[in-house]
């Protein structure tokens, strides 16, 4: 079993960056993939990065692609959402997720077992 604890959201402006951290307990945290996921009011949980065991891997959603980037640390139990170039639409609660889905299901939130609580990340323009 793995506990997941995000941090780092915020209220920042549009064109700034963000770096949300989710940490990560259990001893089987390395042999999941992990993922982030983001929710607007009103909205579907909607898949933003993930990351495969190792992290080799990483896949973004083309909403996200080229601004947002995904790693891993599997020393220290860590997982990172390194946000650039926000926009007013990125606004949303982000969810740290993590999951023994093969990448073919990543983008797929029921994939994913463990979930954290979520951090509230608000753009203004």
């Amino acid at each position: 079993q793995v506990q997941l604890a995000e941090s780092g959201g915020g209220l920042v402006q549009a064109g700034d960056s963000l770096t949300l951290s989710c940490a990560a307990s259990g001893r089987t945290y390395t042999t999941y993939t992990m993922a982030w996921f983001r929710q607007a009011p009103g909205k579907e949980r909607e898949f933003v990065a993930a990351i495969n065991q190792p992290g080799s891997n990483g896949f973004a959603a083309d909403s996200v692609k080229g601004r947002f980037t995904i790693s891993r640390d599997n020393t220290k139990n860590m997982v990172f959402l390194q946000m650039n170039s926000l926009k007013p639409e990125d606004t949303a609660v982000y969810y740290c997720a993590a999951g023994y889905s093969g990448a073919s299901g990543w983008m797929v939130p029921t994939e994913y077992a463990y979930w954290g609580q979520g951090t509230q990340v608000s753009i203004s323009s």
